[in-house]
């Protein structure tokens, strides 16, 4: 039998937060815990940003350890400079 290990994926939006805890083999990439989640099912049309691993950008393609949490980011909808002009000009 395969060693597993246990990783967190998330997603966050304005709206929910999707949280799943998924048993992958040891050796897993990003990629497979996503897949591992359904995450993206429940999205449709949703084409994600990036990638993290607790806050850390990574490629689909990074290696996962014990515990890890996968980040699902989306795209921003305003520059956060842009954003903060907003702000001070209101």
């Amino acid at each position: 039998m395969a060693e597993t290990i246990r990783i967190e994926v998330a997603y966050a939006d304005p709206h929910r937060q999707l949280l799943r805890a998924v048993d992958i083999d040891a050796g897993s990439r990003v990629a497979d815990a996503v897949d591992a989640s359904d995450i993206l099912a429940e999205l449709p049309g949703f084409v994600a940003a990036g990638y993290g691993i607790f806050g850390r950008i990574v490629t689909l393609d990074a290696p996962l350890r014990d515990g890890d949490r996968v980040e699902i980011y989306r795209p921003l909808q305003i520059d956060p400079k842009q954003a903060r002009r907003n702000r001070a000009s209101a």
